[in-house]
């Protein structure tokens, strides 16, 4: 399932991450820590997706979210 599918409030480990390739989206989900095994969480789901990688939250949108496979 992808992160567009997450439950809010649950702590999931990243399986994989699908980017066909594309070596700038890969750089940047490495610089917000998020790769394969690394723990992600849903803090909150409205247009965009709010999340806890790290101690650290992030506000990503539906199509970057469901690249990422957890």
């Amino acid at each position: 399932m992808t992160l567009n599918d997450a439950r809010p409030g649950t702590e999931y480990e990243i399986k994989e991450l699908i980017l066909d390739g594309d070596e700038e989206l890969e750089s940047f989900l490495f610089t917000l820590g998020c790769y394969s095994g690394e723990k992600i969480t849903v803090v909150d789901k409205k247009k965009n997706l709010v999340v806890s990688i790290k101690d650290a939250r992030y506000n990503i949108d539906p199509d970057l979210a469901e690249v990422i496979r957890i």
